[in-house]
């Protein structure tokens, strides 16, 4: 009986740190989710990647033809 009864308080002790375990995962997600989207909102992600581009939108057409041809 004993030893029936170890187990049991090892096996309530498992599900408990498996609880903490996914319920962390789950916050971590939830926060991760919440800060992608405000940064999508803001439209910071366009804004880098207009930022980094080789050619920014506004100065394409002046360049385009000297970038055909040399290319």
């Amino acid at each position: 009986m004993r030893r029936l009864a170890w187990r049991r308080q090892a096996a309530d002790g498992q599900s408990t740190v498996e609880f903490a375990l996914v319920t962390a995962a789950l916050l971590v997600v939830v926060l991760v989710s919440a800060l992608l989207w405000r940064q999508l909102e803001e439209g910071l992600f366009v804004e880098h990647a207009l930022s980094s581009a080789s050619h920014h939108v506004e100065s394409a057409a002046p360049g385009t033809i000297a970038d055909v041809f040399l290319y």
